[in-house]
């Protein structure tokens, strides 16, 4: 990850809830300059922090947000949706039988031909070796065990989860809003 001084191309801010905590952190709750400039006009946002370049119209100049926070609550208690995104982020972005991190999708652990269902609690991510040695049979009877037992997630737990893959980039000024490990200037 690298933290930049000069802002990411477009411009976007950093989107905090009204407690100042993200949106989302994986993927980073970030919106473009113009929606961002719209929620500031219909008074929808508080602008937290800015970045040095200035827009303006004939009667009017503002420095750019960089970071804003709701003027109200929005509720995170909302069961996350069932996505391959949420199921990878779930599992931390590993095989759930050998661990590898590469060529990812998806299993059902109870397999569809025997009445397996796509659902949270009979999905894992597998690589595409896992996935097609296991084939069509159980766990038993291939004798390969999920490391961890499907389970519909909160929506908390993917977005701790989410705090430990950063985006590649992040802007200093969203620094005091992350809690990412990043080196911290003396």
């Amino acid at each position: 990850m690298q933290v930049v001084s000069h802002p990411p191309s477009g411009w976007p801010a950093l989107v905090l809830n009204a407690d100042y905590r993200p949106l989302s952190y994986y993927p980073l709750s970030l919106w473009p300059w113009q929606d961002v400039i719209k929620a500031v006009f219909l008074e929808r946002v508080d602008v937290v922090s800015t970045y040095d370049q200035t827009i303006r119209s004939p009667a009017f100049e503002m420095k750019l947000p960089s970071v804003v926070s709701l003027k109200r609550y929005v509720a995170q208690d909302r069961p996350p949706a069932f996505t391959r995104f949420n199921l990878f982020l779930r599992d931390a972005f590993t095989c759930q039988y050998c661990s590898a991190g590469e060529d990812l999708t998806f299993d059902h652990v109870l397999p569809r031909s025997r009445g397996g269902r796509t659902t949270w609690e009979n999905i894992v991510t597998a690589c595409a070796r896992c996935n097609l040695t296991k084939g069509g049979r159980t766990p038993r009877e291939a004798g390969m065990h999920p490391h961890y037992p499907p389970r519909r997630p909160s929506a908390f737990e993917l977005q701790d989860r989410g705090r430990r893959f950063p985006p590649n980039h992040l802007h200093q000024s969203w620094l005091d809003y992350l809690y990412w490990d990043v080196e911290l200037e003396a």
